[in-house]
């Protein structure tokens, strides 16, 4: 092999794979590091992929294309995996890979790699987009291969080779971190009965520690898409950033999840959401404000279908698309604001509006209307309990009264069908 890109994140992993590729292949090492939101984690990180031994380390600024692309779909289709996952590293995969294959293929690569352990889902996300769009260059996986066998032996190969990494013996979590999210496993946390303890939370303060005020937050949408924060509209990177912080300060997205991981075996996550948990609360209740029940209805049947998709890393998929055009519709009339107030971890819902809500006060107040004929619903009753009616009636008919041998009983009417 002549050259081989390896995507690059400057966390444990990656940072010894640079030095075991050149060790183990004839090859030169191209990182490429994918800006996705991760702030400071960032700052150095060419540096650091040449330090290591990499020949060159592209860093792509993705932002943008994540939130409007991948981001705003997810959240349109309402995915959320396991009742609770809002899916950030899930979602941040195929658009990190495919740019790996993009500059792959324009220097002329003859492999890919990747840091994913051969017990996660990261492996099959990254491979399958691989396979989309560099179905041609084989695949490395250090992981699967070396005998590198934990997060210690990982340590301790950096420490000999004088590689500088952030995770320590004592604090060995794995985290990733993006513009949507920052995730937390590994450590003590892999017991599920072990309290996460405060110095693990790096986006959202203690509920109990958040302020004693509650805060409202107006969060607008235009066709299903964020667009406005308190009345300031905000460019899609702006916005996620800025609601992360308005809901980090009360403690808002903090999540626990024994989840079900793609390879079989359950895992424990901890995961801090707290911008996007605000924009799922807000744009659900806005589609329940304009949405008809039968459209909701199919909505939440799409969405569990749409999270295991993202979660799997099947996104590049007829199947997503198709998904998509269906979401794209319903999201028409998701145009509106809807006020959260936000206490000690809490996110309620204290207001709506939409000009396209199915929601007429002139039909459901209790006072006085002209709209509204009550009188009506005595039909309607009697044509929606038919089924259960005619089976009641049905039931009579079949049944054979008890001989009594004192007195014969009168004979009971033959039952009627009449509606009314």
């Amino acid at each position: 092999m002549r050259t081989i890109v390896l995507a690059y994140s400057g966390g444990l992993d990656t940072s010894i794979i640079v030095p075991w590729l050149k060790e183990h292949y004839d090859a030169r090492v191209v990182c490429v590091a994918a800006d996705i939101g991760q702030g400071d984690e960032l700052e150095g990180v060419r540096a650091k992929a040449l330090a290591s031994g990499a020949d060159e380390c592209y860093v792509e600024d993705l932002r943008q294309e994540f939130v409007e692309d991948f981001l705003w779909p997810m959240l349109r289709a309402g995915a959320i995996y396991g009742r609770k996952y809002l899916l950030g590293t899930s979602i941040a995969r195929p658009l990190i890979a495919r740019r790996q294959c993009e500059v792959a293929k324009a220097i002329g690569a003859d492999a890919l790699a990747h840091g994913c352990t051969g017990k996660g889902n990261d492996q099959v996300r990254f491979e399958l987009t691989y396979a989309t769009f560099a179905p041609e260059l084989p695949v490395i996986a250090p992981w699967r291969v070396w005998d590198i066998r934990s997060r210690e032996d990982a340590l301790a190969y950096a420490a000999k080779r004088n590689i500088p990494v952030a995770a320590t013996a004592q604090k060995i979590y794995s985290r990733d971190r993006n513009l949507w999210h920052i995730s937390h496993e590994g450590g003590m946390l892999e017991n599920p009965s072990a309290v996460p303890p405060d110095d693990l939370f790096m986006l959202s303060a203690a509920p109990a520690d958040a302020p004693d005020e509650h805060e409202d937050v107006v969060i607008e949408f235009e066709r299903g898409t964020p667009v406005a924060v308190n009345g300031a509209r905000l460019d899609p990177v702006k916005l996620v950033s800025t609601l992360n912080a308005i809901g980090g300060r009360h403690g808002v997205g903090r999540i626990d999840l024994v989840e079900d991981r793609l390879v079989g075996m359950k895992s424990r996550g901890i995961y801090e959401t707290p911008g996007g948990t605000l924009l799922y609360a807000a744009h659900s209740e806005l589609e329940q404000l304009v949405l008809d029940r039968r459209t909701l209805a199919a909505k939440d049947l799409i969405a569990p279908r749409y999270a295991d998709l993202v979660y799997e890393g099947r996104w590049w998929t007829t199947e997503r698309e198709a998904y998509d055009a269906f979401v794209s519709v319903t999201q028409d009339r998701v145009t509106g604001s809807v006020t959260l107030r936000l206490y000690k971890g809490n996110v309620i819902v204290a207001g709506r509006a939409s000009e396209h809500a199915l929601y007429d006060e002139r039909f459901v107040t209790f006072g006085e209307d002209d709209v509204y004929e009550q009188a009506d619903a005595g039909g309607f009753i009697r044509l929606f309990a038919l089924p259960a009616r005619v089976r009641a009636l049905k039931d009579a008919e079949g049944r054979v009264p008890a001989e009594d041998s004192t007195e014969k009983s009168e004979p009971e009417p033959e039952p009627s069908l009449a509606i009314a």
